[in-house]
């Protein structure tokens, strides 16, 4: 009798533990962070450290939207983490606020390109600039593009003004629809007449352009801002400034802050992985309960940040897609400038499914599988016009080679086709299978 009421307190026990939101022994009060959205990608503080002259120069150009002219469109360059996304988010904040002041009608609107990267989603997203109501005017699916640019000049031509539009990652439409929407946008001022659009595009590929048609190249980039990469100092004042708003008072080493910088420093000057490094830090102390950041916790951070996700995603790639992208690591050295074609990638697949006696697929599905890859960021696949002779898709290989071949050898079914390749020279030649 006493062990069956020890085996029913038990499970009581067990029962109200289970019952509990894993979270109760979680979450404490905050010893370390006051706002951790200050040190956020998104966050746009009031004030921006060495950036004095690219807002001056941003604003000067966007002037002409407060008497009611269209602004100059705009190409802006830098590197990634120099301020570019969050510069033009503020400009446009406050080019709204002063519009709004004076009765001025100015609309703005963000696209990432890299999340909306459709010519339908573009058209649509510029729509919802002018008011809520045009998701009742347009669905999100289902009309034919022409329809939906239609709707558009309407939309923009009835409500007036001046619509702003930031094309964040354009080189990322590019690349993946080539430049028909963009002629289309930088035409779309000719077809209104109550209002005006500038686009305002942003990309750290400076040589994205080279792929664009002359006509839309030359409306598009009509003034240009870079960003040039800040130094270690200038991020040390950088994450000065976010220390103070996202963390409570002493909780951070003087230490962490230069260590973070010097190390952003040597990253290109990127003030982005200075803020995710030093955010990193502070979230490691404070799972282990610490009430100050050392310089211990950076070195933590760093190690978690540095954690090798291209080789993850190459392991845990699926046969077929393992096989195309060895197809275009080999094609890359077969071609003078390193670009192929989903023809070419196809070709070699099918030989190396024959080396290894695997069942190939259609060359539609390995299409796809291109697509799949190139949005994992282990290749790059660009759609470029070719004029009369129609559009096709460039693909090469996104990563280091060195890094690819090191993984290749460390795979069992990537190395088996390297052994299988170097095999049989029907197919391949010696100097070619070097490069795998």
């Amino acid at each position: 009798m006493a062990q069956l009421v020890e085996i029913v307190l038990f499970m009581e026990r067990d029962q109200k533990s289970s019952n509990r939101n894993i979270f109760d022994k979680l979450v404490k009060e905050e010893r370390i962070f006051r706002n951790r959205e200050a040190l956020s990608s998104t966050f746009i503080p009031k004030e921006f450290p060495h950036r004095n002259k690219e807002i001056n120069d941003f604003a000067n150009i966007l002037k002409p939207a407060l008497y009611g002219a269209r602004p100059s469109n705009i190409l802006i360059y830098g590197q990634t983490g120099t301020g570019k996304t969050a510069i033009a988010k503020y400009i446009c904040e406050q080019i709204v606020e002063k519009a709004d002041n004076e009765n001025k009608k100015i609309h703005t609107a963000y696209i990432n390109c890299k999340q909306t990267n459709t010519p339908y989603g573009i058209l649509a997203n510029i729509g919802k600039t002018y008011s809520t109501e045009w998701d009742e005017v347009i669905p999100n699916a289902g009309w034919r593009i022409d329809k939906v640019y239609s709707a558009l000049k309407q939309k923009a031509d009835d409500n007036g003004g001046i619509a702003i539009v930031i094309l964040d990652e354009i080189d990322a439409l590019v690349n993946k629809n080539g430049d028909e929407i963009l002629y289309h946008l930088t035409g779309l001022n000719s077809d209104l007449n109550n209002s005006k659009i500038a686009l305002i595009g942003i990309s750290n590929d400076t040589k994205f352009t080279s792929w664009l048609d002359p006509r839309v190249k030359s409306r598009l980039g009509e003034e240009s801002l870079t960003f040039s990469p800040y130094n270690a100092i200038q991020i040390e004042e950088i994450l000065a400034q976010r220390v103070k708003l996202a963390f409570n008072e002493n909780v951070v080493d003087p230490v962490v802050v230069s260590y973070c910088s010097s190390r952003a420093a040597l990253e290109h000057g990127d003030a982005r992985k200075a803020l995710d490094l030093l955010r990193i830090s502070a979230e490691l102390a404070e799972r282990d309960e610490r009430e100050i950041v050392t310089v211990n916790y950076v070195g933590k951070a760093q190690s978690v940040m540095e954690k090798d996700q291209v080789r993850c995603v190459i392991s845990t790639l699926p046969i077929h897609y393992k096989t195309t992208l060895a197809s275009i690591v080999f094609n890359e050295g077969k071609s003078k400038n390193g670009q192929q074609t989903t023809g070419e990638v196809y070709t070699t697949y099918k030989q190396i499914c024959k080396l290894s006696n695997l069942q190939g697929l259609s060359q539609r599905r390995i299409g796809n599988i291109i697509s799949e890859l190139d949005m994992q960021g282990l290749i790059n696949a660009k759609i470029v016009s070719l004029g009369r002779q129609g559009r096709t898709k460039f693909i090469n290989v996104a990563i280091d080679k060195k890094q690819i071949n090191d993984l290749f050898e460390e795979d069992k079914f990537l190395s088996d086709i390297i052994y299988e390749l170097k095999q049989n020279t029907t197919y391949f030649s010696s100097t070619q299978m070097r490069l795998i």
